[in-house]
């Protein structure tokens, strides 16, 4: 095949920029660390890299998340790429954003400890390199929607949980205040929750039950036609 068409064509760097977002039984979090290296050495940016020859940019984001959390096989969709001419001090950089769902639980400290990478608020981020601000706000209005339609928040939670934890965690995605009445009538109704004999009791003496997903059932409401709706 001939390159004569590419000759002479401007070569830019490719690279991956990665939102892990977690939940802390009360808010969204987002992983941040003090960039190690010039251009702006010291500040706070997301998780990223360049992609490597012989990888596709998916395969980048994957290795930078499990990288950077020592979790394999994380929930992962792109946001967008971002491409201003002067995004990147450095050099001309294009990055792909991708956001990540994680149980923060399942983050080892050690390995945060090596990235020199904190848990920060979405509500309380720092000033933040280039355009990463941006990526992170593109990605929670991204995860509000999508939560809505698609069981992705229970990403977010352990593998048992409680109803009032899985409330908490639909509140901290959209930032408001959910009926508890109503939101329990419409998880109930979709049947796709297995209750537990098992109780947390942190809270008060009653307890309230574990829960765990199932993804089967949902699964074959799916095939039904029957839509995921909170």
């Amino acid at each position: 095949m001939s390159t004569l068409y590419y000759q002479g064509e401007s070569k830019f760097f490719v690279a991956v920029d990665c939102i892990l977002i977690g939940f802390d039984n009360r808010e969204l979090h987002v992983l941040l660390y003090k960039r190690s290296f010039e251009p702006l050495k010291g500040s706070w940016s997301l998780m990223g890299g360049f992609v490597r020859e012989g990888e596709s940019v998916s395969q980048a984001a994957n290795r930078v998340l499990t990288d950077c959390s020592g979790v394999d096989n994380l929930f992962m969709e792109q946001v967008r790429v971002y491409g201003e001419i002067t995004r990147d001090l450095g050099e001309r950089v294009i990055s792909a954003a991708y956001y990540a769902l994680v149980n923060m639980a399942s983050i080892d400290v050690d390995t945060l400890k090596a990235h020199d990478a904190v848990w920060v608020k979405i509500t309380e981020l720092p000033e933040l390199i280039f355009d990463h601000k941006q990526m992170i706000e593109d990605s929670i209005a991204i995860l509000q929607r999508k939560a809505a339609t698609h069981p992705i928040g229970f990403n977010l939670l352990p593998e048992k949980f409680t109803l009032p934890q899985l409330q908490t965690l639909y509140e901290a995605i959209y930032q408001a205040p959910l009926d508890k009445r109503n939101f329990r009538k419409k998880i109930n109704s979709m049947d796709i929750l297995e209750k537990l004999e098992e109780k947390d009791k942190s809270s008060s003496k009653r307890g309230a039950f574990y829960y765990t997903f199932n993804k089967e059932k949902y699964d074959d409401l799916q095939h039904k036609g029957v839509c995921f709706s909170l």
